[in-house]
């Protein structure tokens, strides 16, 4: 009786740790994200791309300074090898989101960030946050901070064939 209760005693944590592991999602391995315009985006339509899940908010200086690099390699790369994909956070209104969009000329999706983002790519400490997909949907980087297009081409290049 004794080796059954401590054979029992050692199997419970062991199933639990199965369970726990089991039912846990690896994040962002195949979001879906609905942007503004009511457009789904799924990771798995982007294979053989780069893609970049952005989280920006309106009132932060570095994702306003990252924008126009952000636009330039989305405007000028997704035909061909890159996707952006723009999540705003802690906004005052869809109203307010768009006008910021409008002015700044973003040119790729932007999603309304809220728990279902956090749930399937991740939280972020920093703003601005990006999360770097590689062309087999992988997430290869999250960079924290200042986006450049130097940094993008830099880490597109090194992962070239």
């Amino acid at each position: 009786m004794r080796n059954f209760l401590f054979s029992l005693l050692l199997a419970i944590p062991i199933i639990a740790m199965s369970q726990s592991a089991s039912a846990e999602p690896v994040l962002g391995s195949n979001f879906v994200l609905k942007d503004t315009a009511g457009v789904k985006h799924r990771l798995a339509n982007y294979k053989g791309k780069w893609v970049l899940v952005n989280y920006w908010a309106t009132w932060c200086s570095p994702c306003l300074e990252e924008v126009p690099d952000l636009v330039n390699l989305y405007d000028h790369r997704r035909k061909k090898d890159l996707m952006v994909i723009g999540v705003v956070f802690d906004y005052e209104s869809l109203q307010s989101v768009k006008a910021y969009v409008d002015d700044m000329l973003v040119s790729y999706p932007i999603v309304l960030g809220d728990d279902s983002v956090t749930t399937q790519i991740g939280a972020a400490d920093v703003m601005p946050t990006t999360f770097i997909y590689n062309p087999q949907g992988e997430l290869v980087k999250i960079k924290r901070g200042l986006l450049t297009k130097a940094y993008i081409e830099k880490i597109i290049g090194q992962n070239q064939p």
